[in-house]
């Protein structure tokens, strides 16, 4: 064969390659999606997960099921996603963790987030609750900042696990702050409540669904949610923002993802239908129920904020030494 014919042979190939492409783009989707939670059934993620796929769904006529692969902080399951066909069947749906803290916690890592990620969609973020208990005779954040200055490195704040969103906001609330309040790390945030709720360490990080039982009965009384904004659920809770700390925020969030050098108009089509399904009755009712707010917007938009997530998280580890067990 002719260098002339090869070169003819190796464009046409090329051409008829990118033309497969772009039908499969365009008939996108053909057949059922899956997606990936990197997290266990039951658990805050996973019920997210669900009532979204199953408006996800209807939008796009198409079956869409809920694969949950836990494990390594959510890195196994993000990294399945990641080493999938980038042809849209198979995304991710997660918490912050595994796409812009873990690359700052962990030694090593199967992927790289800036790299290996497309964003779809922003879902929602939700607060945290800074709370203490009520032996400690305080009402408000002024209040807590003024006693941690007092007696540096005296009071200690319950998380539920080291590099967990509640430890890495308590990190960032005494830089912020300019206090010291020791972090005490328990195996999960249901142990964590049970002795902040008898007293035996003072302060509590906390998820709001976790909380509110025990702020409900006055077992705890929460100080400041975590988020941009007010909670709905707890509308008389001002957030650390206004009550103390200008310019704190530590909200969890959920998003949406593909692997990376998927076509821009399957990523174009998820996030359209992503954006209608948060925006939808069922799954935004989930997300207030939760206490958390919905945020639609580009992937453009999402790819932004996870660099800004990364660059501010990897301070914080950088700077207080954060690891994970």
């Amino acid at each position: 064969m002719s260098k002339y014919k090869a070169v003819n042979l190796l464009i046409a190939v090329a051409s008829g390659l990118v033309f497969a492409q772009s039908a499969a783009a365009q008939e996108f989707p053909s057949k059922p999606i899956k997606i990936i939670v990197p997290y266990s059934a039951g658990g805050p993620t996973d019920m997210l997960a669900r009532s979204y796929a199953k408006v996800l769904s209807d939008l796009l006529g198409q079956p869409v099921v809920v694969d949950n692969r836990p494990g390594a902080g959510g890195n196994i399951g993000v990294d399945l996603v990641v080493k999938s066909n980038p042809d849209g069947y198979t995304i991710g749906f997660t918490a912050a963790g595994p796409l812009v803290v873990n690359g700052s916690l962990f030694r090593r890592m199967p992927y790289d987030a800036s790299r290996d990620i497309a964003p779809v969609a922003f879902v929602a973020a939700v607060p945290n609750v800074i709370a203490v208990h009520p032996s400690l005779g305080i009402s408000s954040l002024q209040e807590l900042i003024a006693k941690a200055k007092s007696s540096p490195g005296s009071l200690m704040f319950a998380s539920g696990g080291n590099g967990t969103a509640q430890h890495l906001g308590g990190e960032l609330f005494n830089s912020m702050a300019d206090i010291k309040i020791t972090h005490v790390p328990y195996k999960g945030e249901g142990p964590a409540i049970t002795d902040a709720i008898a007293g035996h360490v003072p302060v509590v990080l906390t998820t709001l669904s976790a909380g509110l039982p025990f702020f409900n009965s006055d077992r705890l009384i929460p100080l400041a949610v975590t988020t941009k904004q007010r909670s709905s659920v707890l509308p008389d809770v001002p957030s650390a923002s206004e009550a103390g700390v200008p310019g704190y925020v530590a909200e969890p969030w959920f998003g949406v993802f593909a692997p990376a050098k998927t076509p821009k108009l399957i990523i174009q089509k998820l996030n359209e239908a992503s954006n209608q399904a948060i925006l939808s009755a069922e799954v935004s009712e989930n997300i207030k129920a939760i206490g958390g707010y919905v945020t639609p917007g580009s992937p453009e938009q999402f790819s932004e904020y996870m660099k800004a997530e990364t660059l501010r998280w990897k301070e914080v580890i950088d700077k207080t030494g954060a690891k994970v067990d």
